[in-house]
């Protein structure tokens, strides 16, 4: 499905885009809206969101608008250039034969500006530039040129934006107006129609979404009445179902307290759509352990080969999280939490691979280090903060991280003092694959 663009500018843009957009008809579908004054497209987005894809914006001034809109679609914003200004300048100089030097520039930046007079072999000394930023008001860029035209320093200004440019022209100084180049506007749709097309390709993916309640056989051989054993399994379903229903997705039981839900990206990483509330949920309903395993994948086989995956590491964690391993294979977790790690489970580097092999080391533990050395900001980690994260004990995680120093994959950088009595605990920095790569 083609995206329907909605491109917001004034008329001159607008026409401009469009007339490009259609070299993208086969993948792009253009929806010009034009506007008097920039603070109109606001209510331009809020009355047509719900029939646009994406947002293309014809100048800077769109920026802060569009934030006051909570836009829910990707905007893309048209950036000027030197390009841009060389054009402008062309105009000026050589169809208009007026001077190139005391003029007024806004928007564009002073490296720009300075730059483009540089390649041009132009004196710049007169000339003056007001950068924009998305705080700047418009009326400073107005009182900008007028100041610098009543002081006596400038001749001609050029302004980014067209409602300036009709303001001054209104009071007849010497304006011109700065618009993208056709380069400009056609790298913005190229940039747009990529982006849209991964965003689209990612929602589209499949999700398979494993959930296992631990204990339920075991419930059977225990004196519990069999009426009570349905009630709870029906329960347990019964929440199931109602999250599969939320995602658009298909239930199917595969096994005594074992569950899949097959849906789609897009529909499982709404907001609302949380995994955590179906954890929530069970913990409700049976005191009994669950977690949940989600994959993504281009095919049902894969997103269920990596929902198995992302299983088996919620169970070796935790009595109720969940884990996810994307369709590239980088596992992200405990989403429970309000703080996960991600990591690979995989790696190409030989050499790597028999250090790890050779300490006793698997190469999903070593990334899960790395990852939460990255998590703890200082380049640094203990053995303490390695046993709470991989949910093993201090003299385990205190072996692993010695295996590391001895394969040199690791060093002792300083001791940190005890928050009770006892010896100070190491300080470590584990070398990330890169380093290793390079060494």
């Amino acid at each position: 499905m083609k995206p329907r663009a909605g491109i917001i500018g004034p008329n001159d843009s607008v026409q401009l885009i469009t007339e490009i957009a259609n070299e993208y008809r086969d993948r792009l579908q253009p929806v010009p809206y034009i506007y008097q004054l920039p603070e109109e497209a606001t209510n331009i987005v809020l009355n047509n969101q719900d029939v646009i894809d994406l947002w293309i914006l014809a100048g800077p001034a769109l920026f802060n608008p569009f934030q006051k809109s909570a836009v829910k679609q990707p905007f893309f914003l048209l950036q000027l250039d030197g390009a841009s200004l060389t054009k402008t300048l062309v105009d000026i100089g050589y169809n208009d034969q007026r001077s190139l030097e005391r003029i007024s520039i806004d928007t564009l930046s002073e490296r720009d500006v300075y730059e483009t007079y540089r390649d041009l072999g132009i004196p710049s000394d007169q000339i003056y530039v007001h950068e924009y930023t998305n705080e700047t008001p418009l009326e400073n860029l107005l009182a900008f040129h007028q100041k610098l035209i009543q002081d006596g320093k400038v001749d001609i200004s050029i302004t980014s934006l067209r409602s300036i440019y009709d303001q001054l022209s209104s009071q007849n100084i010497t304006t011109y107006w700065v618009a993208p180049t056709r380069s400009n506007i056609r790298r913005t749709l190229s940039s747009a129609v990529q982006q849209w097309e991964t965003i689209h390709f990612k929602q589209s993916q499949i999700a398979a979404i494993l959930v296992k309640v631990q204990g339920m056989e075991k419930k059977a051989d225990h004196n519990m009445v069999s009426y009570d054993i349905h009630r709870l399994s029906l329960e347990i379903q019964a929440a199931i179902l109602n999250f599969a229903e939320s995602i658009s997705g298909s239930f199917v039981t595969i096994g005594i307290g074992i569950f899949v839900i097959f849906s789609t990206r897009g529909s499982l990483e709404e907001p609302e759509n949380s995994v955590t509330s179906l954890l929530e949920r069970l913990a409700l309903i049976a005191d009994l352990p669950s977690n949940i395993g989600i994959g993504y994948g281009d095919t049902a086989l894969t997103a269920e080969e990596n929902a198995r995956l992302a299983l088996n590491h919620a169970q070796n964690y935790d009595s109720f999280c969940a884990f996810l391993v994307d369709h590239n294979g980088t596992i992200e977790g405990p989403l429970k939490e309000q703080e996960t790690i991600s990591f690979q489970y995989r790696t190409e580097n030989k050499e790597i691979s028999e250090k790890l092999k050779h300490s006793g080391i698997t190469i999903t533990t070593f990334n899960k280090i790395l990852s939460v050395q990255n998590r703890m900001g200082n380049g640094s980690i203990t053995s303490t903060q390695v046993a709470e994260w991989l949910k093993m004990t201090p003299r385990n995680a205190r072996r692993i991280l010695t295996g590391l120093v001895e394969e040199g994959m690791a060093e002792i950088i300083g001791d940190e003092a005890p928050s009770s009595k006892g010896r100070p605990r190491k300080i470590y920095r584990v070398s990330n694959t890169s380093e290793l790569t390079n060494k």
